[in-house]
């Protein structure tokens, strides 16, 4: 064969090549209204996607942010009075704010907060965002502290209908509809979007699987744990929030439920149809509600952080996981913890936690004055 025909040859294989690698995850997004009823979590995956958590339509939402100038810096990010500078934007008052939620965009650092308008007073120990109202408003913090509201009303994106979606009407413990937890937390990871929340099913605690970009396919589970505090296996809860997490090199999912079991869940075991029974690595005390959990590269280091209703932030070291094998099996008395060990971290009031930079965790804070911040904690110190 002639050498420059070879060279067309190579030469239309690597422009194949190419153009097959550079097809982007949102290749296949609409652009239009993007129908959320309710903004229930949220979570980025790669290229600036914001995974949107709804509830009351069952499903999940991918938005095309279009933000993805990045941002290098180290510094720290503060705002004062997070409540009344949303309700300045929205032309309100600061007890008829309620946040949601708390994402970082990881390339900009840009914070977005789902936000709902209803009585801030009502959210307490026992009563979360999600049982108060349906969060339908999107908004972007600058790190110049400027806020601005995301319309979803022409945005490029892409929906895909979870299996199973509770269906309203049927009332939880804590008297709010059931309907709020069909999907209670998110986790992009490794080309699949995992979902939390509860379903139809007669074990309602579920985690279903959506491939990314969306397609038809999904994997749907149901979960059983051993919740030590209360001394019994439980089927109904949903995980109140969750974090992919490699322990002795098998890939996990680090599930923790209200009162307040933290428990691993293997991946492998989340197939179509089965039924999954967790590992209860620890007992982290009874009488709080987890809120968030994130990784954190502490002084070059892992770390799992925790945050809760009723407790101090918690720190636990990744090298702590693996030593427990097999898992509590008894019931743990009162508000005691049992299992792996954690670290508390002096922070009380804390709501919402994500990873801002390499050197700092940006978190969503009750101040002992009342005042609803977003403060910096440095990674070190976790």
């Amino acid at each position: 064969m002639p050498k420059i025909y070879t060279f067309l040859i190579i030469l239309s294989f690597t422009f194949l090549n190419v153009n097959a690698y550079n097809d982007g995850l949102t290749d296949n997004f609409t652009r239009g209204k993007a129908a959320v009823k309710s903004i229930s979590t949220l979570t980025f995956g790669p290229e600036g996607i914001l995974f949107i958590g709804d509830s009351k339509s069952g499903s999940v939402v991918a938005i095309d942010t279009e933000d993805k100038e990045p941002n290098n810096s180290k510094k720290p990010f503060t705002l004062q009075n997070v409540e009344a500078k949303i309700a300045s934007l929205l032309g309100t008052t600061s007890d008829d704010i309620i946040i949601h939620d708390l994402a970082a965009n990881p390339i900009s650092q840009n914070l977005y907060l789902a936000v709902s308008r209803g009585d801030a007073s009502s959210v307490g120990s026992w009563k979360l965002p999600n049982d108060i109202n349906y969060a339908q408003i999107l908004l972007k913090i600058a790190p110049d502290g400027h806020i601005g509201e995301v319309s979803l009303d022409n945005i490029s994106h892409s929906i895909a209908n979870i299996p199973s979606p509770k269906q309203e009407g049927q009332r939880n413990w804590r008297k709010s509809d059931k309907r709020t937890e069909t999907i209670t937390d998110l986790a992009y990871d490794n080309g699949k979007l995992y979902v939390a929340g509860i379903s139809n099913e007669e074990f309602a605690s579920s985690l279903r699987i959506l491939p990314f970009p969306f397609s038809d396919q999904s994997t749907f589970s149901t979960i059983e744990i051993w919740h030590a505090a209360h001394g019994k296996f439980e089927t109904e809860a949903p995980i109140r929030t969750f974090l992919p997490f490699e322990v002795n090199n098998t890939p996990q999912l680090l599930a923790a439920y209200t009162c307040t079991p933290l428990v691993s869940i293997p991946i492998s075991a989340l197939k179509q149809g089965n039924h999954v029974k967790t590992k209860t690595l620890a007992e982290l005390g009874a009488g709080n509600i987890p809120l968030d959990i994130i990784k954190v590269n502490a002084s070059g280091k892992d770390k799992i952080l925790i945050a809760n209703t009723n407790r101090t932030l918690m720190s636990i070291d990744p090298d702590d996981l693996s030593k427990h094998t097999k898992g509590l099996t008894e019931k743990v008395n009162g508000y005691s913890a049992a299992g792996v060990p954690y670290t508390s971290i002096p922070q009380v009031g804390v709501l919402q936690i994500d990873n801002l930079n390499q050197d700092f965790v940006v978190a969503l804070k009750r101040m002992p004055n009342g005042s609803l911040d977003i403060i910096s904690i440095p990674s070190k110190r976790v």
